[in-house]
């Protein structure tokens, strides 16, 4: 656990990409089992291993696809909840800071007109920043951005561009790393260091921890909001095998077909 801490804080993350790529076949072998199941790619394991920056959390992350639980849970929820992956459901994409148990998936599906889009990622098309992208207005039917605005200082610019550049009617899942017992979000824009910020906000590159407001902060941006609590429809049996948080919300966000510009 030590050495997962001790690597997550010291290699910068395009490197930890990189290396992940490389070792991923042996850690598929080494953990082969059946006691854990990851539903992205249906292959099970005797552990997961465990992933955290500031307290690493025990058996989370899938050998096979580096899948953490916020990407299990949205998997299924795609999977069996939406038309997403219905292949006659055309689709023009955007994808913010693309995940490994997703990238190539996503890629493959001929009818997503799929781009990604990063400051640092190495798998990403399109270098830009989120509060200032390159995209025209009303460009995309489904938005993926998971884990990115808690590093972003101005969200609420970063959400308007979000709400910007989707399409009237469209969709977007805006995952963040969600304190459910904290009412209010939490930020201090004096702490600036990284050291100041791993105790702070639980890691070195994080600028908040969100609230339960988080819903209504996207609401503001002007996006219908709806916070799902999708683990309990699973059942803590499935939970467990699939390793989620049985405490995470998923934010399933629509842009109103009418609607004022942001």
């Amino acid at each position: 656990m030590k050495l997962f801490k001790f690597i997550l804080n010291t290699v910068p993350r395009p490197l930890l990409i990189k290396i992940s790529l490389l070792i991923r076949p042996f850690l598929v072998w080494w953990y082969r089992g059946n006691r854990y199941t990851d539903p992205i790619d249906g292959k099970s394991y005797r552990k997961f291993l465990p992933y955290g920056y500031e307290n690493p959390r025990d058996s989370v992350l899938a050998p096979g696809t580096l899948s953490l639980e916020r990407h299990r849970l949205l998997w299924l929820y795609l999977q069996h909840e939406t038309r997403f992956f219905d292949k006659t459901n055309n689709l023009k994409v955007l994808h913010f800071a693309p995940e490994q148990a997703f990238h190539k998936r996503f890629r493959r599906f001929s009818h997503w007109d799929y781009t990604t889009t990063d400051l640092n990622s190495p798998l990403a098309d399109v270098s830009a920043d989120i509060c200032h992208l390159p995209f025209a207005d009303n460009s995309f039917d489904l938005i993926f951005c998971s884990h990115v605005l808690e590093h972003i200082k101005d969200d609420q610019k970063a959400m308007a561009e979000l709400f910007r550049v989707m399409k009237p009617g469209g969709f977007g899942f805006f995952q963040v790393p969600l304190d459910t017992k904290r009412e209010k979000t939490f930020e201090d824009d004096t702490i600036t260091t990284a050291e100041q910020r791993r105790k702070a906000f639980g890691q070195y590159d994080h600028v908040r921890i969100y609230g339960m407001d988080y819903f209504d902060r996207l609401r503001k941006a002007g996006f219908k909001v709806e916070a799902v609590s999708y683990v309990s429809k699973i059942g803590a049996e499935l939970a467990n095998t699939y390793r989620l948080d049985q405490n995470e919300y998923l934010p399933v966000c629509q842009k109103p077909i009418q609607s004022n510009t942001v």
